[in-house]
């Protein structure tokens, strides 16, 4: 980590005469103060400079006042700090190249929506309420346990620690270019502290309400189906295909991600001093979020059914790369091309599906802190309680509708439920466009595809489930000063944390595939559902070949009256004799697991001349016990586990002014990284895709190892300027690594319809069979994904440079221009060692294909290493601050990576086995904000100006393009008043 990487918040002041800089005189106290971002400059800088470890401080200007919307992306403006993005909004977090890290609010640990260990997602709370952010990257004995590459701290304002009563209001909307909406946005502050003869008592109160509206495009397409030049392949017309193997198209996916999010936070803090030596306090965050989810999906599926036919018009040559040190060689892929109808060969394939996801996250989650800190003499003691609760409901209901072509060259086949349709597709220029091939004499028109009679009902899930966690913990901080007595040891800390983290999972659900015609019941008979999808697939690039007139069951009837519409499909399903009910409890995906943990530790804190800094360590013992259900022929019996491990973790860190403006930093540190709760758990969740993988836990995992090592060199050349440089490494063991196992496929490329699926996978008893059996119906033989700890040692190791400088010194000689500065960092980053590997094999066609291009005999392996994981990132802000003015620009860019994430539910069974890489990309923000009077500003930010696309590849960097993301550009405009 760089020395001092602290970040400049470039939004003006509350006061317009308060330029950059500019030095006004404090009625109250009779002293200089420095106002303006160079006082949030100065004053993280001098934090930082203070800390007792490693730490990264974002300060707000003023309250409420952080320099992005996002607490995910305000974060990118850390050192070290990349960010994930959903729908092109800050999400996800990895410090260092990990997402495995601790969130706390005011020191309290928070739990998050699902039943990981992430804790409160960063999309849940708005940034409006937050006054500053630390990021803890070196530890302390003190820092509670749990993260690898670092703790984030969301502080909210001391009310005794103001000097003036904080009262602003602000009022924004959010336009959101693919969305083609505004959403609006209302902040509002307050803080004061009185004398009230007994003591001082201070108040602070913060409230958001923020809606925002986000759309991403992911096309997808699956190059997965190996053509051999033996294989006697030919185009539409029947002439011979190449002398060469190439890679065919096996499945085409268009899905587009639409969130509509609605966020109310509340932040409060009292505190009361009846002495300068004893303090109370009371923390208090509420958060109310739902995140709507209203996506569609079209999907040409069928299409390798008639891949002997439908030789591609143009190929591209797609060079592997090396995975494992084994060269993968290069094959031909199909780039343009057209998927006929061939009735001699398949009378049903390939056919058009139109998917519906319209589900919701409801998380109400909460967080109290009660304490007290007292000094007596040389003794300071602090004694805290806390409880943090999170209540999750996911209300989903969402269908598929199957397209039966009435063009009289598709008749029906009278079994399956669905039909031939033509489709066309072309990859080059790294685009996957595709949609319906009009110019066929296959081709249904826009006017059949939008008519009800011509769809049938293909599936509906329709479930609420529902997540409780929460933790509970007590702690009690001792800290006795000793510096007249211990010469350089300057004071001893002690103390005891326990915590008991829960979390609670039930399954909700209830699922109906139909898998033939004679079972699906006619669009007719639920028309009054029915409406046309998105049609605006062109508006991120511009593209002309896309899916664009299809029918989905209506959204907004699915979210505002589920009941209803799930009434209207059940009347249409008992047309057919089928049903689908109410969802129910599923105890075979129930899970409950408590952690209960005992945490001691001890610290010496020393200083000998320009030295300082501690020594100490951490000592934990930790219980787990888990609870779920085994159904065996219909009978439910609980099953139960646990276990229970002890961890001791030294931390030392050692702090050197070696001149008044250079400190040099080192540190040394262990931490542990437990496993998400539902990578324990003891119950199955099936899926309904007939290519998802089941997760199945795994209740042996062990927690993973961290051994930290950390030095930095920090230059202080000027005010609110710095030039850092840090190193540092890590050694991991027991790291978390996802292991698939394949489902066969037999010579006709059809899975086993049948348990205990001998040929692997498990028997998952929901999907559509479509193409992966000739046997119409439900069920048959997926993938199984586990985690397991990697029995090796991983090292990763990097450096990080910072640069922070303004010219507000140069006001005399530069005017105007001195109000210009920069903030600048990188990280180089690389990672070793592992021994658990991703294979080929996971792909069930995976393997072949690579035996093709490299010539070689697979299985094909490589060590799995850390996803999410860009060996090089950077980001650039330049920014203005003076005569009221406030404007910042700033690009960050980061390496590729290796991620799971990816469009349209693929797995690593649909990615030849490997996880995919998303490509390196930039992003650009920017914004700027006006004093127009004393009180009132006026600003507007930007957020992806560029539209920056997202690219992932399967294989490796380069290889072959799998899928695309296609995010939103978004514009926040407002005013703000502060008093």
């Amino acid at each position: 980590m760089a020395g001092a990487s602290v970040v400049a918040l470039a939004v003006p002041g509350t006061a317009f005469a308060q330029d950059q800089g500019e030095a006004v005189e404090s009625s109250d106290d009779d002293v200089i103060v420095i106002t303006g971002i160079r006082s949030s400059l100065e004053s993280a800088l001098n934090e930082k400079r203070d800390a007792d470890s490693l730490v990264e401080v974002i300060q707000a200007e003023d309250i409420g006042k952080l320099p992005d919307q996002n607490l995910a992306e305000v974060l990118e403006n850390v050192t070290g700090v990349q960010i994930t993005r959903r729908a092109g909004v800050g999400s996800g977090v990895q410090i260092r190249g990990t997402n495995e890290n601790r969130v706390e609010i005011n020191g309290v640990g928070t739990v998050g929506s699902g039943t990981g260990r992430g804790g409160i997602s960063f999309e849940d709370i708005n940034a409006a309420i937050i006054a500053s952010v630390e990021v803890t990257k070196a530890p302390t004995a003190a820092t509670t346990e749990g993260s690898v590459g670092g703790t984030v701290n969301l502080r909210t304002i001391r009310p005794l620690d103001l000097r003036d009563r904080v009262l602003s209001l602000r009022a924004q909307g959010e336009y959101s270019e693919l969305s083609d909406s505004i959403s609006p946005r209302y902040s509002a502050s307050f803080g004061d502290n009185w004398d009230v003869g007994a003591g001082r008592i201070g108040l602070v109160l913060a409230a958001s309400y923020a809606e925002q509206e986000a759309t991403s495009f992911r096309p997808r397409v699956d190059r997965d189906t190996l053509i051999e030049a033996t294989d006697g392949g030919v185009t539409a017309a029947g002439a011979p295909g190449p002398n060469y193997d190439y890679l065919g198209i096996q499945f085409l996916n268009q899905e587009l991600e639409n969130f509509e999010y609605e966020t109310i936070n509340f932040s409060g803090t009292l505190e009361f001093a009846p002495t300068d030596d004893l303090n109370f306090f009371f923390d208090m965050i509420y958060n109310d979020q739902e995140r709507r989810q209203d996506s569609t999906r079209i999907q040409a599926s069928g299409v390798s059914a008639l891949r002997f036919n439908n030789v591609p018009d143009s190929f591209e040559t797609v060079n592997f790369g090396s995975l494992g040190g084994v060269n993968l060689g290069s094959i031909e892929a199909a780039l343009t091309g057209t998927i006929q109808p061939n009735l001699a060969r398949d009378d049903d394939d390939p056919n058009l599906r139109f998917s519906s996801d319209t589900g919701a996250r409801v998380t109400t989650t909460q967080v109290y802190r009660l304490g007290t800190e007292w000094k007596t003499g040389n003794l300071t003691v602090r004694v805290e309680g806390s409880v943090t609760e999170s209540d999750t409901v996911n209300p989903n209901l969402s269908t598929t509708l199957n397209f039966i072509n009435p063009n009289p060259l598709t008749p029906l086949d009278g079994t399956s439920n669905d039909n031939a349709v033509p489709f066309i597709y072309d990859l080059r220029n790294g685009a996957l466009t595709f949609g319906v091939d009009f110019a066929s004499p296959f081709a249904p028109t826009v006017a059949d595809l939008l008519d009800p009679a011509n769809t049938v009902l293909d599936a509906i899930t329709a479930s609420r489930n529902e997540t409780e966690n929460r933790e509970d913990a007590f702690r009690v901080d001792l800290s006795y000063d000793t510096f007249d007595s211990l010469g350089f040891i300057t004071s001893v800390d002690a103390g005891y944390r326990y915590t008991r983290a829960s979390t609670r999972f039930d399954q909700i659900r209830s699922t109906f595939g139909t898998g033939a015609i004679a079972n699906s019941p006619s669009g007719t008979l639920f028309s009054q559902l029915l409406v046309p999808g998105p049609s605006n697939f062109d508006a991120a690039d511009g593209r002309a070949l896309a899916f664009r007139n299809f029918l989905i069951v209506n959204p907004d009837l699915a979210f505002d009256d589920p009941d209803g519409t799930l009434d209207i499909l059940q009347a249409a399903l008992a047309t057919t004799n089928g049903s689908i009910g109410d969802p129910v409890s599923d105890p075979a995906a129930f899970f409950e697991i408590t952690e209960k943990t005992h945490a001691l530790y001890g610290q010496l804190n020393f200083e000998f001349g320009r030295v300082r800094g501690n020594v100490g360590a951490r000592w934990l013992d930790t219980s787990i016990n888990s609870l779920g259900n085994n159904v065996a022929a219909g009978v439910v019996t609980p099953v139960t586990a646990g276990g229970s491990y002890t961890q001791f973790l030294p931390r030392v860190n050692v702090i050197a002014d070696l001149t008044d403006d250079l400190v040099f930093r080192a540190s040394f540190g262990e931490d542990i990284n437990r496993p998400d709760f539902d990578d324990l758990s003891l119950s199955v969740n099936f899926p309904t895709g007939p290519n998802n993988a089941v997760n199945i836990g795994n209740p042996n995992l062990a927690p993973e190892t961290v051994r930290s090592y950390d030095a930095s060199l920090s230059w202080y050349f000027a005010p609110a300027a710095v030039f850092s440089v840090g190193v540092f490494h890590k050694e991991r063991t027991n790291l978390f690594v996802t292991q698939e196992e394949a489902a066969a496929l037999d010579a006709n490329g059809f899975r086993d319809i049948t348990p205990p699926c001998e040929g692997g996978g498990i028997f998952n008893p929901l999907p559509d069979r479509n193409v992966l059996s000739n046997v119409p119906g439900n069920g048959l033989c997926v993938p199984i994904q586990t985690i397991v700890n990697d029995p090796g040692t991983t090292k990763q190791s990097g450096i990080e440079v910072a640069f922070q400088y303004d010219l507000s010194g140069f006001e005399d000689t530069l005017g105007f221009a001195s109000g210009f500065g920069v903030i600048a960092n990188y990280t180089y980053q690389e990672f070793s060692g592992g021994t658990l590997t991703n294979t080929s094999d996971a792909d069930s066609r995976g393997t072949e294909i690579l035996e093709s291009s490299s010539g070689l005999t697979g299985p094909f392996t490589a060590v799995q290493g850390l996803l999410d994981f860009s060996p090089h990132a950077y980001n650039v802000t330049l920014f203005y601050e003076k005569y009221g003015l406030s404007a910042r620009a700033r690009y960050t860019w980061r390496d590729e990576f290796r991620t799971l994430d990816t469009a349209g539910g693929a797995s690593l069974g649909s990615t030849i086995g490997f996880p995919v890489v998303t490509e390196a990309r930039g992003q650009l923000n920017a914004s700027i904000n006006y004093d127009v009077t004393d009180f009132l500003n006026i600003g507007v930010e930007g957020v992806n100006l560029t539209k920056s696309k997202i690219t992932q590849s399967c294989i490796n960097s380069g290889a072959l393009l799998c899928f695309q993301g296609l995010p939103d550009r978004r514009l926040t405009f407002g005013a703000s008043l502060s008093f």
